[in-house]
């Protein structure tokens, strides 16, 4: 017999109230029970980063906790970052620019790591963003396209404008 709880959730500014099973990941209740697949399971050891959500605002690793520590608390997914019209946030737009993803399959859990970094220093150096993304595996970009994207969304949300440039590729 499964053990279950009633949990109460904000997620995104929504609020939930749900029947969980007390074994279930909060991943897993992300993407199954309220169908907010943008939290992507890469590893489900806590390794990869790409299941990283923001918990009252801080970065957790959604494969490691059950729903029901979640109980209570404001979850922001990657659904949840742009704003309720589908304005990109400075950071999403700055990912767009620089090209900070390929496949997509990392993008949800840097951009929430992102957040949470830029939400405590608007203004990091390069060395802040890679040490902040360190636990974050991407596959396909090299991470200068996505430290670009950062360091661009810092200066914007600082309010300065800044020049990054972009290296691109040119065929002859």
């Amino acid at each position: 017999m499964m053990d279950k709880r009633i949990i109460n959730v904000i997620v995104n500014n929504q609020p939930y109230q749900r029947e969980v099973d007390t074994r279930r990941t909060l991943g897993d209740f992300l993407r199954h029970d309220l169908g907010l697949t943008g939290t992507h399971y890469g590893c489900e050891h806590g390794v990869c980063g790409a299941c990283t959500i923001l918990l009252n605002g801080n970065t957790a690793r959604s494969c490691l906790m059950l729903a029901v520590q979640a109980d209570g608390c404001h979850v922001t997914t990657i659904e949840g970052l742009a704003a309720a019209d589908g304005v990109l946030s400075e950071l999403q737009q700055a990912f767009r620019e620089c090209h900070g993803l390929q496949c997509g399959f990392c993008t949800p859990g840097m951009l929430t790591t992102l957040t949470e970094l830029l939400s405590e220093n608007l203004d990091p150096t390069e060395a802040e963003v890679r040490e902040a993304i360190s636990g974050n595996i991407c596959r396909c970009t090299g991470y200068k396209s996505i430290v670009d994207a950062a360091l661009l969304a810092a200066s914007r949300m600082r309010g300065k404008s800044s020049v990054v440039v972009i290296a691109q590729e040119v065929n002859t």
